[in-house]
């Protein structure tokens, strides 16, 4: 199995942290997160990874080289301009068969075999791997008509299915990108489904952290200290 990593992003919510040090190097407790995610990749057999680098490249470069030292071949991909986070995969020829996207900077506990497995059996075009995600709104929603209120909800709290930022996808989804065109993951799930192309979710309830907010990366370091064996098998 092959996996792509993207991990060219500036990672502006982090800064200032982000401006000297590439945010899939950003540390969890004493682990960077990229590390992580790679150990967890190799543990769920993974030979194989892509990293789309551009933002601080030679320091991800230099931590990681070759992969050897993890086990896994990784093999680079560098933006000499802002792709997207879809973008980059015109640039790598390799993708003959079923492969993972994933941002380089989650913390989570997912079974990355059993996704890939579960695409497979679903036959889509591509799969997100999904989260309930609960916000509460801190102050009193209102609904108006013409004017005058109609509802008034105090600090309500809601629900939504976001994308965890990990994607199976087949080969074909490339031939909805243009080499050397910016393009994101959300334009490329579009254009699928404008070609009437399926696009499944995968509903996941463990433990998931998009380090890129702050609060998110806080909280990380508290369950990965608690947790760590979850994370690293």
């Amino acid at each position: 199995m092959k996996a792509v990593i993207l991990a060219g992003g500036k990672g502006s919510r982090l800064a200032p942290y982000t401006t000297v040090l590439p945010k899939p190097l950003m540390p969890i407790v004493d682990t960077p997160i990229l590390e992580i995610v790679l150990k967890q990749l190799k543990h769920y057999g993974f030979e194989e990874v892509v990293i789309a680098v551009g933002h601080l490249a030679a320091l991800i470069k230099t931590y990681f080289g070759d992969g050897s030292g993890l086990g896994i071949r990784i093999e680079y991909v560098h933006e000499s301009a802002p792709l997207g986070t879809a973008g980059p995969l015109a640039n790598i020829d390799e993708l003959s068969e079923t492969f993972v996207v994933m941002n380089g900077d989650i913390l989570t506990d997912l079974d990355y075999r059993n996704r890939v497995e579960h695409h497979r059996e679903g036959g889509a075009m591509m799969t997100i791997a999904t989260h309930r995600r609960t916000v509460k709104i801190d102050f009193g929603v209102l609904e108006t008509l013409e004017g005058d209120v109609v509802k008034y909800v105090e600090k309500p709290t809601l629900d939504y299915v976001v994308s965890m930022g990990i994607y199976v996808m087949e080969p074909a989804v490339r031939g909805h990108i243009k080499r050397g065109e910016y393009m994101d993951l959300p334009d490329l799930v579009r254009a699928l489904l404008a070609a009437g192309e399926r696009v499944a979710a995968y509903p996941f309830d463990g433990r998931w952290l998009d380090i890129g907010r702050h609060e998110d990366f806080t909280e990380a370091q508290v369950r990965f200290e608690e947790n760590r064996h979850d994370f690293l098998k």
